[in-house]
């Protein structure tokens, strides 16, 4: 067979179309650049596998337990069509260059495009931490082979998330709710935000007071706080444990009395300087960012989500402006510390710059050096001024903070002088009060001149030193006092986590990778396990009944040290130090005394899911977690007034905006007294017999009937069905009829609905008539409100009230008048972004039936659960859309039926 006639072509693939737009640039004639768009092959759900292979070992996950955990890979179908059209490309090619990322996930991707594309051409792996034309010419001067070992480790914590996923998953199902998930991360993630919530309402606040005032020399005045009374030290916050008890060792705990009797006895007293310390003040500059610190500081600066700042950094380095953002190093190259210094140099003077280049070096659990610190992309940095044009606001922002910071990082320490002044004076009573003040004076602003890193909300009252200057005084020197006041304190529970604080306390635990915390904690708000309230992240009741199932009968896969222990051990595998199928074999199957996985699961013995979902708030009062929902329950006897007979205990439903530790017991007692009945028996409907009751639901109030089970005589009298053989089936459980329901209007209440009330709610719709088209008219209530209906015509009527009123008359003259779609659109839409890139049609967000959603008016798409419309930008907008776009519209399946069978007419 001849050979391929030689094309001069060469292919490159790349992940993204961005990034392949980017390096298209840099590449010479003859490249041609395409993307796989992400992942081509992935696990296909157990249930989508060939028959033949269900029932093997292969069936339950989709990876051959008993053949060292080999995975069965198939093209995502959304891929098939891009698998083609690669393919195609490659037979015109004389070279493949796999370009995809170099981590774990791009090594992978590398490897899967090898396996199913087949290439009979030369292959080189080609990786880059930027995408600039000096980094291009690098990496191909140091092409490679795919990194088998990187390949393992992906494929290895794929396969475990699978076993993670698919064995302890059902029985949060079984046990808490259905469509629950349990994951290898994100479960202990989970717990790390329960677990603080168990800290806030376990908490007990103590009190303790102080004072302060104001003092006067003959070169200024400054404010100073009570330090010690009598030679003890005051109390502060940090003197008390979280059960209000004092801890602190020969301390002077002051009450109100105490606080206020000696404030009263020092405003005549003669205050002089005891002390005057000054000591050299120095600060280092923060390294360079990680993807962990990324995070964190636009969180703290911008007000990012941790899902945000991945999407707009991802955007970054896709074009050229920044590194590669998933990494956990805080090294520079010695081009980028070179651009660095030579920057920082020009702008702030060569004063600004160290003798020596400074070298960062990670002190997270679990670190790896695979990439360097993310920063500007280039052998020289581009400005903020320098690029404000080309990029978007959010772009902007993100870029001029990673430039700050990596200037900063190579830029001098800052110095200055911290000056403390211990004054004091004799109380009337005789007690002796020393007050203290400190302040700090920046004398060469050295990084900060560039950059100041972000912190987290901290416990504790006491305040760092000031940035003020204090007046120039000496011993012995004579004070005014002016404002003694008594002030009183109580201490603060642990702040729930934030995104920046929960990923930095992660990262110092070793738990998950940097590159996944984004879509951790995304996947945690999108399950409903927490929700956010402002900036604060809040678990939801039923996160706690998940927690404290996994945490009684899956103790270590929700253990932090184990957790980043085998995050240890995959990055073993991705070093090649440990191979992925042995590791796999111990965690499922278990060794010698420690059980695997397939054990604990096989051995979970009886799980008391009421137990489970439940928790005592008081002695007599438990929250549940039940199928619509938390509610509180009482375990005191109710009983009836009319009969005296004990009936089912007294609930409560608990307000989803109400935090776990907001629900106190004075807080429980007031909902269950508050509460309305959960259901009221209103009486017979005349006409069926049926019990009609009035119901509080999750929903909101509405009426119902209730339907009788069948009797034994009536089942019974059921139709009995027969098998070709003459014997009869066993008689079918009969279906029950759908209950007839209908909710309360808003002027009405469980307590005050009536029978007739009820049955004409139970009506709806109400049928008023037809057009003269014969098309019928009905009205009914809907989830914004009365309306009418004709076929797909829909018209909004004022009240409702008017659905019992209106006539088929006043309907047609509704009818009669042109469709005011500003009814509903006229309501302003939640927010507006301007022409979309694309189909250059305004994009806005409205409020929809199932939440907000993005739409330019030809493509709609939900705003995530994870991104709150104060988040939600333009950028973001932009990118949902063209995702959706990209998706083409949703395949629905047509649902045909079968054609009837024909009758075999007898052979005679």
């Amino acid at each position: 067979m001849p050979s391929k006639a030689k094309t001069g072509k060469k292919l490159v693939i790349v992940e993204s179309p961005a990034k392949s737009k980017t390096i298209a640039k840099y590449l010479g004639e003859g490249f041609i650049v395409e993307a796989s768009i992400g992942h081509i092959r992935d696990l296909p759900q157990p249930s989508e596998l060939p028959a033949e292979l269900k029932k093997t070992s292969v069936g339950k996950f989709a990876v051959d337990i008993d053949h060292d955990f080999k995975p069965y890979y198939v093209v995502s179908p959304d891929k098939k069509k891009k698998v083609t059209e690669l393919k195609a490309a490659l037979k015109d090619a004389d070279e493949l260059y796999l370009a995809t990322d170099g981590d774990r996930e791009g090594e992978a991707i590398a490897w899967h495009l090898l396996e199913v594309l087949k290439p009979k051409v030369p292959v080189y792996r080609m990786t880059f931490g930027e995408i600039t034309k000096e980094a291009i010419q690098r990496a191909m001067g140091n092409l490679r082979d795919v990194d088998q070992d990187l390949v393992d480790a992906q494929e290895t914590r794929r396969v475990l998330d699978r076993l993670y996923g698919y064995e302890i998953s059902p029985v949060l199902w079984r046990k808490v709710a259905r469509g629950l998930s349990a994951g290898r991360v994100q479960s202990v993630v989970t717990r790390m935000v329960v677990d603080r919530e168990r800290e806030r309402m376990a908490f007990k606040a103590a009190s303790y007071w102080d004072l302060t005032g104001q003092f006067g020399a003959d070169s200024g005045s400054f404010k100073a706080k009570l330090a010690a009374v009598d030679g003890a030290k005051v109390a502060s916050g940090r003197d008390f444990n979280d059960n209000g008890e004092l801890t602190g060792k020969n301390v002077a705990h002051l009450n109100e009395e105490l606080a206020t009797s000696l404030a009263a006895g020092l405003q005549d007293a003669d205050f002089r300087v005891r002390s005057v310390d000054t000591k050299p003040y120095t600060r280092r500059p923060a390294a360079p960012f990680t993807t962990s610190t990324l995070q964190q500081e636009a969180g703290r600066k911008l007000r990012f989500s941790s899902k945000s700042t991945m999407q707009v950094a991802q955007r970054l380095y896709e074009n050229g402006y920044i590194t590669y953002m998933r990494t956990d190093s805080s090294a520079l190259s010695d081009e980028a510390i070179t651009a660095a210094r030579r920057q920082a140099s020009e702008l702030y003077g060569p004063e600004y710059i160290p003798q020596s280049p400074r070298v960062y070096s990670n002190k997270a659990a679990n670190a790896q050096e695979a990439h360097e610190a993310i920063r500007p992309a280039g052998d020289s940095f581009r400005t903020p001024a320098q690029v404000a044009k080309q990029l978007s606001g959010d772009e902007f922002r993100l870029y001029e903070l990673i430039w700050k910071r990596t200037v900063a990082s190579q830029m001098g320490d800052a110095k200055g002088s911290t000056a403390t002044i211990r004054l004091g004076a004799i109380a009337a009573d005789g007690r002796d009060a020393e007050f203290s003040a400190s302040g700090t004076v920046i004398t060469f602003p050295g990084f900060l001149a560039a950059y100041e890193e972000g912190k987290d909300e901290t416990r504790g009252d006491d305040e760092s030193d000031e940035a003020r200057r204090l007046p120039n005084v000496a011993k012995d020197d004579s004070l005014t006092a002016s404002d003694i006041l008594a002030v009183g304190h109580e201490t603060s529970p642990p702040p729930r986590y934030t995104e920046a604080s929960l990923t930095a306390e992660l990262e110092k635990k070793g738990i998950g990778r940097p590159s996944t915390y984004a879509s951790t904690i995304s996947t945690i708000q999108d399950r409903g396990y927490v929700r956010k309230q402002g900036s604060a992240l809040v678990p939801s009741w039923i996160a706690f009944s998940v927690i404290r199932l996994l945490e009684q009968h899956f103790h270590d896969y929700v253990d932090y040290d184990f957790t980043a222990d085998m995050e240890a051990d995959l990055d073993k595998i991705a070093n090649g130090q440990e191979a992925g199928p042995a590791w796999l074999k111990h965690f499922y199957f278990g060794a010698d005394s420690e059980p695997g996985l397939l054990s604990i699961v096989n051995n979970l013995g009886e799980i008391d899911a009421r137990e489970i979902n439940s928790i005592p708030i008081t002695e007599d009062i438990t929250l549940r977690v039940g199928k619509f929902g938390p509610y509180l329950e009482s375990s005191a006897a109710v009983v009836d007034p009319k009969t005296g007979e004990i009936v089912e205990s007294a609930r409560a439903n608990v307000p989803e905006d109400l935090a776990p530790d907001e629900l106190t017991a004075a807080k429980a007692i007031e909902l269950m007294e508050t509460a309305a009945p959960e259901e009221r028996v209103l009486g017979a409907d005349p006409h069926t017999g049926h019990t009609v009751v009035a119901k509080n639901g999750r929903y909101g109030a509405y009426v119902t009937e209730i339907i009788p089970e069948m009797t034994d005589e009536e089942l019974a009298k059921q139709p009995v069905e027969y098998y070709k053989n003459g014997k009869p089936k066993p008689p079918k459980k009969p279906v029950k009829a759908k209950p007839r329901t209908g909710s309360l209007f808003q002027s009405m209440t469980v307590e005050s609905v009536t029978l007739d009330e009820a049955l004409q709610l139970m009506s709806l719709p109400r049928a008023l008539g037809e057009d003269a088209e014969g098309n019928l008219i009905t009205v009914q209530n809907g989830r914004f409100g009365p309306y009418l209906k004709k076929g797909t015509d829909s018209r909004s009527i004022g009240s409702e009230e008017e659905i019992f009123t209106i006539t088929l008359e006043q309907a047609l003259e509704i009818y009669s008048q042109p469709k005011q779609r500003g009814a509903r659109a006229a309501v302003p839409p939640l927010a507006e972004f301007g022409p979309d890139p694309v189909s250059e049609k305004n994009i806005v967000v409205k409020e929809g039936r199932f939440g907000p959603y993005i739409t330019d008016g030809i493509t709609n798409i939900t705003v995530p659960r994870a991104t709150s419309l104060e988040e939600l930008t333009r950028e973001q907008a932009v990118e949902l859309l063209a995702e959706k776009r990209a998706k083409g519209p949703v395949k629905r399946t047509a649902t045909r039926k079968a054609p009837a069978k024909k009758k075999a007419t007898a052979k005679k």
